[in-house]
């Protein structure tokens, strides 16, 4: 799985949440966060990308996360090295 893949799941993710998004303008280097979702919402984007990809990780591993492309940084990584 590329991150190009993960990156179009988190993004699909999002917009089943918040449709308001436009998924099209999500910028790598923005968080969940700025994207206006509430906890709720951005640990739903988060354990629905993990199932999506078949991984699990820790989540004070994706509390260390700052931004969009290190979580897919971090998906990939741990979808690579399982």
């Amino acid at each position: 799985m590329s991150k190009d893949m993960i990156l179009k799941i988190i993004k699909e993710n999002v917009r089943e949440i918040s449709p308001d998004i436009q998924i099209e303008e999500i910028d790598m280097k923005e968080s969940l966060k700025n994207l206006e979702l509430n906890s709720i919402d951005r640990m739903e984007v988060i354990i629905n990308t993990m199932e999506a990809i078949n991984t699990k990780i820790s989540f004070v591993e994706i509390g260390k996360v700052e931004n969009i492309g290190q979580l897919v940084d971090l998906f990939y990584y741990n979808k690579v090295n399982g």
